[in-house]
C-alpha cells in the first residue's frame, strides 16, 4: 500500500537572537572584568646630580660585593665580602654578619629617610647549594635580637651565576 501524500516534516530553526545577546553579554562581561598590570622591568631608575668632581664616595653607597665559592659537589669552600675572606664554616656566617655591623656602622637599622642604605650584590658559583645562598641573606639582611627583629640591609640583588 503506497501513501501519496506524505507528511511534510517540521522544521527546526535555531533562534540565532537569543545566541547573539549571549554572545555580547559574555564580551561585556570579559571586557569589564579585565584587569590591566604593569609591565615588568619598569623601574625608576635614580641618577646622580651633576656636581663637583672632588666629592667623596661613601663605602655604603657602592653595592658590597658578596662572592660564595664551591666545589664540584656545591659544597661552600669560601666566602669573602669585598675581598675580606670570611671562611666556609658555620662560623663564618656570623662573621659575615658581624662584619657587615662593622661596614654598615652600627647594629640600628639604617632609618629610611637617610637615604637608600647599603646594598648587597651576592656572585656565586653555579652549582652552589641553595642552602648557603639562604644563609648568607639572613646573615646579611639582619639578624633577631630578643623579640625585636634588627634589620641591616633590605637591598640585595643577585650577580649572574659563574660556571
Amino acid at each position: 500500500m503506497k501513501i501519496r501524500n506524505p507528511p511534510t516534516g517540521e522544521k527546526n530553526e535555531l533562534n540565532m537572537t537569543s545566541m547573539i545577546d549571549i554572545v555580547f553579554l559574555l564580551l561585556i562581561f570579559f571586557v569589564m572584568t579585565f584587569k590591566i598590570v604593569e609591565l615588568e622591568g619598569d623601574f625608576s631608575v635614580k641618577m646622580p646630580l651633576a656636581g663637583t668632581s672632588n666629592s667623596t664616595i661613601d663605602p655604603t653607597e657602592l653595592p658590597l660585593k658578596l662572592r660564595l665559592r664551591s666545589d664540584d659537589t656545591g659544597t661552600l669552600v669560601g666566602m669573602e665580602l669585598n675581598d675580606i675572606q670570611m671562611g666556609s664554616g658555620p662560623e663564618s656566617f656570623d662573621k659575615l654578619r658581624g662584619t657587615i655591623i662593622g661596614q654598615i656602622g652600627s647594629s640600628a637599622p639604617v632609618p629610611e629617610e637617610a637615604g637608600e642604605g647599603p646594598e648587597v650584590e651576592i656572585d656565586t658559583d653555579y652549582n652552589l647549594r641553595y642552602e648557603y645562598v639562604i644563609r648568607a641573606i639572613t646573615a646579611v639582611s639582619g639578624y633577631k635580637d630578643g623579640d625585636q627583629v634588627v634589620k641591616l640591609i633590605e637591598k640585595i640583588k643577585f650577580a649572574k651565576p659563574r660556571r
